[in-house]
């Protein structure tokens, strides 16, 4: 290796791991703001933390019961991640490996629904759920995800970059079923890209606060994101300010906890087809 080669990679490793602790530093900070009164964080910026994060725990449950609402956000996040990723990837399986009139607009119907946003719909949404009677019900927070555009396009083109048709043809010959295929063969070969898009929806789901407080009515069935809105909205929010941040920091557990499960798969996913063979 050449001396220019050695000066690059270490001003490319040098940059890298700033970028890690300029990326860092808004988690530190939460940190260390749950430790500090709100009088401390409005009036001085410090990575040093204080003694308030007694007092800011107490403060928390004054308003909410933070468990409570970590539970019913995993009673949403878990059943809506699991189904966007089996759904997605069976539709995306379908579109990918069958030639079938209509295809292609099929898809491309999937990719105009990926442009209109969710809001535009919420209206309608609601009034649906009022009269099917499940306003104050999880359902309409879980059910809806096995419809997911973004991750049936994400998983259509992985499948076509690492999934040989001639694979399901050999299957085929030698007379297995095709969910047997779809099961056994695709699913396998699929999960690093079905792993990376199950993060992306576990931290939406786990994040989602607009249709949950539209949804939802009653103290005991509300969400994480939720329940802490009713602390942002406290009268005195200068005083709360430190008990915003250490909630914030719980919440963000089971993010981190799955991402440290998963976050392997989405180096295996970008690289996917990248080497050809």
């Amino acid at each position: 290796m050449s001396t220019f080669d050695k000066v690059k990679k270490t001003v490319l490793y040098v940059l890298l791991i700033l970028l890690a602790v300029v990326c860092m530093v808004p988690f530190l900070l939460t940190l260390v703001n749950a430790t500090r009164s709100g009088n401390e964080i409005v009036t001085s910026f410090t990575l040093i933390p204080s003694t308030h994060l007694k007092e800011n725990w107490e403060t928390v449950f004054q308003f909410f019961n933070l468990f409570k609402g970590m539970w019913n956000s995993i009673k949403v996040a878990v059943p809506a991640t699991l189904l966007t990723a089996y759904f997605s990837a069976m539709t995306a399986y379908g579109l990918a490996m069958y030639k079938f009139r209509g295809n292609k607009v099929l898809f491309m119907g999937i990719v105009i629904f990926m442009m209109i946003p969710g809001q535009l719909s919420l209206i309608g949404f609601y009034n649906l759920c009022t009269k099917l009677h499940l306003v104050n019900s999880y359902l309409p927070l879980i059910i809806p995800a096995i419809a997911a555009p973004g991750t049936v396009f994400f998983l259509r083109q992985y499948i076509l970059s690492v999934l040989p048709p001639s694979l399901i043809e050999a299957a085929r010959i030698d007379g297995a079923s095709e969910i047997y295929s779809f099961h056994r063969i695709v699913l396998p070969i699929m999960s690093p890209g079905i792993a990376t898009m199950s993060i992306m929806a576990f931290i939406g789901n786990w994040n989602n606060y607009l249709l949950p407080m539209i949804i939802l009515n009653k103290n005991e069935k509300f969400t994480l994101p939720v329940m802490m809105a009713t602390l942002k909205a406290s009268t005195d929010i200068q005083r709360n300010q430190g008990a915003i941040y250490l909630a914030v920091a719980i919440s963000i557990i089971p993010i981190l906890i799955v991402f440290c499960f998963c976050s392997k798969y989405i180096i295996s996913s970008i690289s996917a087809g990248s080497v050809k063979e």
